[in-house]
């Protein structure tokens, strides 16, 4: 039977929107549905599509060809005042309608353009009937996220479909029940159980609460050693201080636990309650390096060559969690916290060496500050170090003399430190130099003049030295610092505009004539995913902390807590986030391939080489990018 001619219309109108997300996903029946109601519009270049004035919105539009910008001042001039594009496929205003409000901006035809169009009360129809449709309109960016995961894993993994991912709940890995023993059985009769059921570790309940653990490791340092009295009650040899994580906690989060502890093993318990035990060989099967060969090398690391290699493992580690198509979230913060371990550990075998470690002097007379991307717990595969020094000035001495002691010392930490593959920093922002050891009263003054001052260009450099966090020693002078810092920034408004505005000058490489704003005066085509993708979100984040004296130096923690503080949208954080975390993502990614290359480490890439639904993400991601940098400028300019 030959076709009706609206049928073949609607048919090809359905093919056609099937290219995009979120149509590819929809079922066949809901995407003729919605093919069947739309109507076709044309807009003339310049010709305005929606604006705030226009009220409520009362339709959604999907470009079928042609492109659209929107503008958030149209008194600016034109090219000034877009903000976002949007090209062929691509569908808006979902907030609007979602909220059954006026558009914030207005949307303007940026070639001649033709537009689908969908009436609000078949929108909703439609988000009701299709789940995939739903979940696109209310979780856009993550939703696109999810559909390049997918991708990454495919492009990635090998091997890891016969394995565990990483993001696999405790109690799926879990697979047999736990032994245990109450806290009064004998250590002897405790011994003769492990052995019978070839065990590594018993976990003595009482009333379903665990209270206490005995490994293989006890039974040398706490029986064998000592030559304790096997008719003892067991609870008299066992580690009480246990690490404990819910079953629903995900597998990473394990391997980060044991990591930050250096253990081998964990307990699980719900409402704490005992549930079982998870061993470090729990883990192993879910990663080619094992977090075992990453953790012993560091702790035991005596020699260079010993802590050369446990850096390259937790690269390898980072590399194979990344094709296991792990969050950049929880890779950063893994890779940051187990080059946490690795730099305490250097700091540790240097002081040794100095003869600093008697009586604790590491750990009482100074605190080694982690800055930049490692004070924010975001480190990737490749990283510059920035660090500094804050100490105590014994009375008596001055602090010129303290320096000249802990300055030597700084110096070999940040060579051996470059050696293991953190690059020293080209401008200097270390410990082994003098502007940057300084005593908690001079740390103080350095932060007061910048303040003061209000010198832009000098506070733009001086950005990353307010995501300071403690990363070895004596974490009370970093606390003090932070909070002095808090009561001298709280009420500075002029201190804050003057941060917002640098970060303000960093404009997401959005363009208007295309989709990414490169190659401007005869520049190359590339972005660089640090500097114009990540530092908009990190700058912002830093100034909504500084003014609501939040702790957190984490990104997206602080977002969080800006979020709650000044009672911005849960929707629009987790918009923030996925964007951030996105662009984190193809960082790894791209210095994954790097390495794979044999190239050197950098973080431009050209938008051309990616596909088609990453470049979609980027240009959501920096879009997002704008939208914070919009709320920034509410709160913080006049």
């Amino acid at each position: 039977m030959t076709p009706q001619p609206g049928n073949s219309l609607l048919a090809a109108t359905a093919e056609h929107l099937r290219r995009y997300a979120p149509f590819d996903q929809m079922e066949a029946a809901h995407l003729h549905r919605l093919a069947a109601r739309l109507r076709l519009a044309y807009y003339h270049q310049g010709e305005v599509l929606l604006s705030p004035e226009q009220g409520t919105a009362l339709k959604l539009l999907i470009i079928k060809q042609g492109g659209v910008q929107g503008e958030q001042d149209v008194a600016r001039a034109q090219e000034d005042a877009a903000w976002l594009e949007l090209h062929e496929g691509e569908c808006f205003p979902l907030g609007a309608l979602l909220a059954r409000r006026a558009v914030t901006g207005t949307y303007r035809a940026r070639t001649d353009t033709f537009c689908y169009e969908l009436d609000a009360r078949d929108f909703f129809e439609l988000m009701h009937l299709s789940v995939a449709f739903h979940d696109f309109c209310t979780r856009r960016i993550a939703n696109l996220l999810e559909q390049s995961k997918h991708i990454i894993q495919a492009q990635y993994s090998r091997s890891s479909s016969e394995q565990q991912s990483m993001t696999s709940r405790l109690s799926e890995i879990m697979d047999r029940a736990p032994i245990t023993c109450s806290p009064q059985t004998a250590i002897r009769t405790v011994l003769q159980t492990m052995r019978d059921h070839r065990i590594g570790s018993m976990v003595a309940v009482e009333d379903g609460i665990a209270v206490g653990m005995f490994t293989l490791h006890d039974v040398l340092n706490r029986v064998a050693l000592p030559q304790a009295d096997l008719t003892q009650p067991i609870i008299g040899v066992m580690s009480q201080r246990l690490t404990t994580l819910p079953s629903h906690a995900l597998a990473y989060e394990a391997m980060l636990a044991m990591a930050r502890e250096g253990i081998r093993h964990l307990l699980v318990s719900d409402h704490g309650k005992f549930v079982g035990v998870l061993s470090e060989k729990d883990l192993f099967t879910l990663q080619r390096v094992s977090l075992r060969q990453v953790s012993q090398t560091i702790h035991s690391a005596t020699t260079l060559d010993d802590l050369k290699h446990a850096a390259h493992n937790i690269r390898q580690l980072g590399q194979n969690m990344l094709a296991q198509g792990i969050a950049a979230e929880h890779l950063t913060q893994l890779t940051s916290t187990l080059n946490d371990l690795l730099s305490a550990r250097i700091i540790e075998l240097e002081c040794v060496a100095a003869g600093l470690q008697e009586p604790d002097s590491c750990q009482t007379a100074f605190c080694w500050l982690a800055l930049g991307s490692e004070g924010r717990l975001e480190q990737t595969f490749h990283t510059d170090q920035d660090n500094g020094i804050i100490f105590i000035t014994p009375r008596g001495q001055t602090p010129e003399a303290v320096r000249g002691s802990l300055l030597p010392v700084a110096e070999h930490i940040n060579t051996v430190s470059a050696a293991c593959g953190f690059p020293l920093c080209k401008g200097g922002i270390m410990a082994s130099n003098p502007r940057w050891c300084l005593s908690l009263e001079e740390w103080k003054n350095v932060y007061a003049d910048w303040i003061a001052r209000g010198d832009a260009p000098e506070l733009l450099n001086a950005s990353i030295f307010f995501d300071f966090r403690a990363l070895s020693g004596n974490v009370t002078l970093a606390a003090q610092l932070r909070a002095w810092l808090h009561d001298k920034i709280k009420d500075n408004r002029r201190f804050l505009q003057l941060m917002a505005g640098n970060a303000l000058g960093n404009h997401p490489p959005v363009g208007v004539l295309r989709d990414f704003a490169v190659g401007k005066n005869g520049g190359d085509n590339t972005l660089d995913l640090k500097v114009n993708g990540i530092t908009p979100f990190v700058d912002a984040a830093r100034i909504f902390a500084l003014a609501s004296g939040s702790n957190e130096t984490n990104t997206v923690l602080r977002l969080r807590a800006a979020g709650t503080a000044w009672q911005i949208k849960a929707d629009e954080i987790d918009a923030w986030a996925h964007s951030f975390h996105y662009i984190q993502l193809l960082r790894l990614r791209l210095q994954h391939e790097q390495v794979k290359q044999g190239k050197e480490f950098s973080n431009r890439v050209d938008p051309d080489t990616l596909n088609e639904l990453d470049r979609r993400i980027l240009k959501e991601a920096f879009r997002q990018a704008r939208k914070l940098q919009k709320v920034l400028e509410n709160y913080f300019t006049f």
